[in-house]
């Protein structure tokens, strides 16, 4: 029983683990094909987002994020001229781009850096040792992805408790705002019963009158 439930507790950073292994890979970037260094997250793209422009922003560094209907870079970051010397000591543009696993894998996410110097894509020049460094700065940005994980969760819970809240707060006004409604109702309900009997002794008192005519045109 006891090897059983290590073995559990095991499996979540054995899983964390294998998914954030980079790997080498291509992207279309700058209107061709990109040599790029790649990793899998078990995080949603926000999360990954969030953790990749914490991370730059560490270094000093904004990024340039492209947009716009007909940009086919749309999607990336990109860092101009930054000095990332985990992986090299000159500057270069990184691009990262981070994208969903897949339709059925939206709380996963795929990350894309593609490294340009002068113009030409720089990760065709790295050696053995320099693609390594691209792989460990990605590797190492696991604890941010996990950091940045937890920070969207209880982001996300707290609209829940918000909205919870929310809703509680509406059925407690629809809730006063019925009883208002039934205690006027009362009221009226009330005053109705005693127009009732106002109205009743007025036509008692209407046929006694009625009566009284009537009693004089026979005596005539």
């Amino acid at each position: 029983m006891k090897r059983t439930f290590l073995f559990l507790l095991m499996i979540p950073v054995f899983s964390a683990t294998v998914f954030s292994q980079a790997y080498e890979g291509t992207i279309e970037y700058s209107k061709k094909k990109q040599q790029a260094f790649m990793i899998d997250y078990p995080y949603p793209p926000e999360a990954v987002e969030n953790a990749l422009v914490k991370k730059m922003e560490q270094l000093g560094y904004k990024s340039k994020e492209e947009r716009g209907l007909f940009n086919k870079d749309k999607g990336f970051r990109v860092y101009k001229s930054a000095f990332i010397t985990d992986i090299s000591e000159s500057s270069m543009d990184y691009a990262f781009k981070v994208e969903a696993k897949g339709k059925k894998d939206k709380d996963q996410s795929v990350v894309y850096l593609v490294l340009i110097k002068d113009g030409e894509n720089a990760k065709s020049t790295f050696e053995a040792a320099g693609v390594e460094k691209g792989k460990s700065f990605l590797n190492n940005l696991l604890p941010l992805m996990e950091e940045a994980g937890l920070e969207l969760q209880i982001k996300n819970q707290e609209e829940t408790v918000t909205k919870a809240e929310k809703k509680l707060s509406n059925l407690k006004d629809d809730q006063t705002s019925m009883e208002k409604k039934i205690k006027k109702l009362q009221e009226d309900l009330i005053d109705n019963a005693k127009n009732q009997e106002n109205q009743q002794k007025e036509i008692e008192a209407q046929k006694l009158a009625l009566d009284a005519f009537k009693g004089k045109r026979k005596a005539s």
